[in-house]
């Protein structure tokens, strides 16, 4: 019986250091930091944010010798936010600078577009050693949106172009915002002095069908849905400057760029290369075409030619 323990004991330990020597993790288990042939890349459930995490991808690829993974189908900013600070992703793609400044960096709302950018730049630095990289070129935000003829009749331009048309029109707006705190509906109507006739919460995914078809006279809709494009939609001006700046720029964990220096003038090809207009044809590509994200993606980076020329 005692040398039957002591077998099992030397074969358990035998076990635990090839464990240890081959590099095998433990279920659960991640490395302190990234592996250096691997570069994880966040993503949420959303189609912009799984495009732009395989352009992100595909470059890095493509340009370098490097392999990468995506962290993929996280339900918030705040999951992204802990995935990089648990170093258990090293790039966040789809970063907004109004999100991460209410969501994870635990700061009020700044509604100058510049100064968010910069509070955010300056702050995950500061406070977990992080790159926020410069704009890609749009940004999602709120945004108003009738149709073609009604903003001919009804001459709509500014969202306070609505106030004349409030007895008359019907509201349709994603659920979750009525009550955002800030920047929700009560906000809105101290802010803007309008009250539409009928406010109607929906599913986003049917403002804009329901507008189109006529449903809806104006909607509260994202600026880089693919349908607003197809469906030939109009946006109104927030000129009152209500809504928050959601400017997309890609974040990443100050430690990658120091074990691969190379990588940041790669990333910065991207920076103010992907319109607002490129981001909806995307999304409209994936969401109403059914193309992959990782299709999509390839087919914007080949037409770029990786953006060799443009940096």
């Amino acid at each position: 019986m005692k040398n039957c323990f002591k077998k099992l004991t030397l074969l358990i330990t035998a076990f635990l250091v090839m464990l240890a020597t081959s590099g095998c993790g433990l279920p659960g288990l991640s490395d302190s930091q990234g592996s250096n042939e691997n570069i994880r890349i966040t993503a949420l459930t959303t189609t912009e944010s799984q495009i732009v995490a395989n352009i992100v991808a595909q470059l890095i690829e493509h340009e370098t010798p490097y392999k990468t993974s995506i962290v993929n189908n996280l339900g918030s900013a705040p999951m992204q936010h802990q995935a990089l600070y648990r170093h258990d992703a090293d790039i966040q793609a789809a970063a907004y600078d109004g999100g991460e400044l209410t969501a994870n960096l635990l700061l009020p709302a700044i509604k100058d577009s510049k100064k968010a950018n910069n509070t955010v730049r300056r702050e995950v630095k500061k406070r977990w050693d992080q790159t926020y990289l410069h704009t890609y070129g749009f940004a999602n935000n709120y945004a108003f949106m009738v149709r073609a003829k009604d903003q001919k009749k009804y001459h709509l331009y500014n969202i306070s172009d609505l106030k004349k048309v409030q007895n008359k029109f019907s509201f349709g707006v994603a659920s979750e915002w009525v009550n955002a705190p800030g920047v929700g509906y009560p906000a809105f109507q101290t802010a803007y002095g309008i009250t539409f006739a009928k406010a109607h919460p929906m599913n986003i995914g049917l403002v804009y069908s329901a507008l189109k078809n006529g449903k809806m006279d104006v909607i509260l809709g994202y600026s880089t849905d693919g349908r607003i494009d197809s469906y030939k939609l109009h946006l109104l001006k927030d000129d009152k400057h209500f809504f928050p700046p959601y400017n997309c720029g890609m974040l990443i964990n100050n430690y990658v760029l120091r074990e691969h220096p190379e990588l940041k003038p790669l990333l910065e090809r991207l920076v103010g290369n992907i319109s607002v207009h490129d981001i909806r044809k995307m999304n409209y590509d994936v969401d109403d075409k059914l193309l992959e994200p990782s299709t999509v993606a390839h087919q914007f980076l080949v037409k770029h030619d990786y953006f060799r020329k443009e940096k």
